[in-house]
């Protein structure tokens, strides 16, 4: 009578709590263990020092560009009171009523400068010729202060031209022209570049001033009159600067000169000024007047983060593989790196070295165990003879494959013998 096992019972599976999986549909996923605060955290954390340092140096060109002070240090300006400035020219004729009105841009000083105006260039080596042109197109009385060569041609109408080998000014100089000018200044002392006349300016309407003691038809002072416009023309700047303006007679020179008319406009040109008259500057060259404020803080910008973000170099440090590599593919793949370069040397010292380490960990050897030690221990475990073992375990480089791989078999056995010992 065969009997028959009734299968075992058979348990339904619980029906899925819906409380627990509204809830477990709410929680976050965790993928890296990251948040949005911890990552807005780190991302803060990288660039907060450049931030940093870019709203400083804005805040800086801000501040450089809101709170102008009341002088500056601008070479011949009049607000300038320090050596190389004008102000006390400016202060002089201020005081003596005359109407002075400081201007750094061209396009200023062509609005400014009109009938009944002297217009005093103070500074020309950073004129465009368009811009001298633009000068010279006033109707407005001209002092020129050190003039280049063309403001000096354009002006005079080409009567004048420049003197490069003017002697030195350690000597006062006589006026000898008839100017009353240069009448009332009595003497100056010339450190600049003289001036001389062409013949288009041989006529009485251009003369020059205190001339030099060697040669007579170049002077210091020139004076030219035109077209109801009187040009006036001073070689050096020590008639307007605050440290020389009370020498011999560069006071009266000065407030002669500028004080002819009841309005003054002092130019004195920003090297960044590329504006015409109206306003209107050249395609190529137009610049903002800060271009040169803001270069200069982002130069110091980018050598700021160049050291802060550059490689510096530093202790070695450990890296996790991306990959696995097996210590036999490694094997091969240096084996054929010697074989490619044929370093039987290198390769055979790699051998000898792994060998002898092995065999001294065998044999109870520190590492620092020298090769006396290791071949004497080799020697009494084998039975070997010390010589042959210090010429395998220590010998010249192998001369040839063939010699490589027998010294390969011969390290091999070596390594038996001392194991089964």
């Amino acid at each position: 009578m065969s009997t028959t096992t009734p299968p075992p019972p058979t348990t339904a599976a619980a029906p899925a709590d819906p409380t627990r999986l509204v809830a477990t549909a709410h929680l976050p996923v965790v993928g890296d263990g990251t948040t949005g605060a911890s990552r807005a955290r780190r991302r803060w954390a990288r660039v907060r020092w450049p931030v940093t340092v870019l709203v400083v140096l804005l805040a800086l060109a801000g501040l450089s560009a809101v709170a102008r002070p009341t002088t500056s240090s601008t070479p011949l300006a009049p607000d300038n009171p320090g050596p190389g400035g004008g102000r006390a020219v400016a202060e002089v004729l201020r005081d003596r009523g005359v109407d002075v009105t400081y201007v750094q841009t061209v396009a200023d000083a062509v609005a400014a400068a009109g009938d009944d105006t002297t217009l005093l260039v103070a500074q020309s080596d950073f004129l465009l010729d368009e811009q001298a042109d633009a000068l010279v197109a006033t109707a407005a009385d001209l002092v020129l202060v050190a003039p280049n060569e063309y403001l000096l041609s354009r002006a005079t109408g080409g009567a004048a031209e420049l003197v490069y080998d003017w002697p030195d000014g350690s000597v006062v100089r006589e006026p000898r022209c008839e100017d009353p000018a240069a009448r009332a200044a009595g003497g100056i002392g010339s450190d600049g570049v003289g001036f001389s006349l062409t013949g288009a300016g041989a006529g009485a309407s251009t003369v020059v001033c205190f001339p030099s003691p060697t040669d007579t038809t170049a002077g210091a002072y020139l004076v030219h009159e035109a077209d109801d416009r009187t040009v006036r023309a001073v070689d050096t700047g020590s008639v307007l600067r605050n440290d020389t303006v009370a020498e011999e007679g560069n006071a009266a020179l000065a407030l002669w000169t500028l004080g002819a008319d009841e309005r003054l406009v002092w130019l004195v040109p920003d090297p960044f000024d590329t504006t015409l008259s109206g306003g209107d500057e050249q395609p190529a060259l137009a610049l903002p007047p800060w271009t040169g404020v803001v270069a200069l803080q982002l130069l110091v910008l980018v050598l700021v983060v160049a050291l802060w973000r550059g490689r510096r170099l530093g202790p070695l440090v450990t890296e996790d593989l991306p990959v696995v590599v097996r210590a036999s593919e490694t094997t091969r793949g240096r084996g054929r790196l010697y074989r490619r370069a044929g370093s039987r040397g290198h390769a055979a010292a790699g051998l000898r070295a792994s060998a002898a380490d092995r065999l001294a960990g065998r044999l109870g050897l520190p590492r620092s165990a020298d090769a006396a030690s290791l071949v004497d221990a080799v020697a009494r475990a084998t039975g070997r003879p010390p010589d042959q073992l210090a010429h395998i375990l220590y010998g010249p480089p192998p001369a040839d494959d063939a010699a490589l791989l027998e010294l390969a078999r011969h390290l091999d056995q070596i390594e038996s013998e001392v194991y089964h010992s």
